[in-house]
């Protein structure tokens, strides 16, 4: 074998002593030397490596040659926690005009997803500017997603702004304006929202009277006794305050245009049919094809659909019918539970529960600070105890989220 041969031999051989482990390494043989063959016959070549040489040489070449490890992968954000879960299901109002060191503090821990103003809330558009701007920081200031301040600006005797549009009710722009001219009442309503930091409104209603006789005809509040004409300009409006960036909220579903004494007041059951109020969900059916983000269930009770409980926290009507049957895929919200509960001699945080567990979105506190944090403790207690499911936590999460992707801070 000559010099160079050998070489190449002890090489091969070294390298597959320090890579044997990464597999095999087959070392061609070669054919057997005669004693004359390491007698070189031309002029002296170098001499060859050691093996050891030969070993160290192919081991800087292996570890060259090594494969580099993947770099470690970024950490998973952590999901939310349940207290995230539930605070972003909760809406209340203030006890004062301006809200205490404890409410901000509720804010900035993520308890509260949603503040509702009334009109001991509102002074001025300055001072409202600066109180949504407040609750807004608060939020943020805490890590939280953005907090939704609402209020009812529905026209007529319901404008928390009293200043701001719609001046006319709801039946007075039904007799005097078509659906081009309601949009446009409600573009200005949203204008007129948010510059002064309002993110959402608690109109336009939807209910259909089928008489004069009902408490919403008689506050003017429907637009008409005409469920097509409802359903054209209550859509219209929603359309408007989508034109502004103001997230609209259909409401009663599904349709308390039928009871006669308030339903915040008092317990109402509605006996039509399901065929009867067909008429009374045309404003949702078209309402839910142009998109509108939010609906409100109302606190009146429906046999045809579910003999028990009231729409708004009835797993067959916020479920079934609405998501199941008409397709809605937005966000709902309970009416305000405060009077709901005190006409069934009940708790707010009753009421919540089980709303919660009916798969109802956002829930509608408008009673005392204390009974708001009682609601959103007993739903934490639920939560930690498996009793408010994570799957329905998370799709009510999702969507709040989704919404609140819409309107910022």
């Amino acid at each position: 074998m000559s010099g160079r041969a050998a070489t190449v031999r002890v090489l091969l051989t070294a390298l597959a002593l320090v890579v044997g482990g990464c597999g095999e390494v087959v070392v061609p043989s070669a054919a057997p030397s005669s004693p004359s063959s390491v007698v070189s016959s031309a002029a002296p070549s170098a001499p060859a490596p050691s093996a050891s040489a030969a070993a160290s040489a192919a081991a800087s070449a292996a570890a060259s040659a090594a494969v580099v490890p993947p770099a470690t992968p970024e950490p998973t954000p952590p999901g939310p926690t349940l207290e995230e879960l539930v605070g972003q299901r909760i809406v209340v109002t203030m006890d004062k005009g301006a809200p205490s060191a404890a409410f901000l503090d509720r804010i900035r821990r993520g308890e509260i997803g949603g503040v509702i103003l009334f009109g001991r809330h509102i002074a001025d558009d300055a001072a409202l500017a600066a109180l949504t701007e407040l609750l807004h920081q608060t939020a943020l200031e805490g890590g939280n997603p953005p907090l939704l301040v609402m209020t009812d600006q529905e026209g007529g005797i319901v404008r928390r702004l009293d200043w701001a549009p719609p001046l006319l009710s709801a039946w007075d722009m039904g007799q005097a304006m078509d659906g081009d001219s309601v949009r446009e009442q409600g573009r200005l309503t949203g204008d007129v929202l948010r510059a002064v930091g309002i993110d959402l409104d608690l109109a336009p209603v939807a209910d259909v009277p089928a008489s004069p006789k009902g408490f919403m005809y008689g506050d003017r509040r429907v637009f008409s006794l005409d469920s097509s004409v409802t359903a054209t300009l209550a859509t219209a409006f929603a359309d408007g305050l989508a034109d502004s960036g103001v997230l609209a909220t259909m409401k009663h579903f599904p349709g308390i245009g039928r009871a006669i004494p308030n339903t915040d007041l008092h317990v109402v059951k509605i006996t039509a049919g399901a065929d009867a109020m067909a008429a009374d969900l045309a404003p949702y059916r078209l309402a839910i094809d142009h998109g509108v983000p939010l609906i409100m269930l109302s606190n009146a009770v429906y046999p045809a659909w579910d003999a028990s409980n009231a729409a708004g926290w009835s797993p067959a009507i916020a479920g079934t019918l609405l998501r199941d049957q008409m397709g809605f895929t937005g966000v709902t919200i309970t009416d305000g539970l405060d009077g709901a509960a005190t006409s069934r001699h009940t708790q707010e945080k009753t009421l919540a529960l089980k709303a919660a567990l009916a798969g109802v979105d956002l829930l509608l506190l408008t009673g005392l600070e204390t009974r708001s944090v009682a609601a959103y403790n007993t739903l934490l207690a639920a939560a930690r105890a498996g009793t408010l499911p994570m799957a329905s936590l998370l799709a009510s999460y999702d969507r709040i989220l989704a919404l609140k992707g819409v309107t910022g801070p």
